[in-house]
């Protein structure tokens, strides 16, 4: 019943993760279909390579983004 609402009206997508400040995994709420946004800025399949991809894109920044903020700190 629910793939039946999102195929007349669409999805319903709401952000089930922040893997940096640019790029989000989302869910539609109806269907539970996943989606990422990919390097063009649109949202494609949320693919198993794709989750990987994701996955190191996130670990990547949150390293950096906690080596900045350390590194700021020293300095004040």
């Amino acid at each position: 019943m629910k793939k039946i609402f999102c195929s007349i009206f669409g999805h319903h997508y709401s952000i089930s993760k922040k893997v940096t400040s640019h790029i989000k995994e989302y869910k539609c709420i109806h269907c539970q279909k996943e989606v990422t946004t990919n390097v063009s800025g649109n949202l494609s399949a949320l693919t198993p390579e794709l989750q990987d991809i994701n996955r190191t894109l996130e670990h990547i920044y949150q390293r950096r983004h906690t080596t900045a903020t350390q590194q700021q700190q020293q300095v004040a």
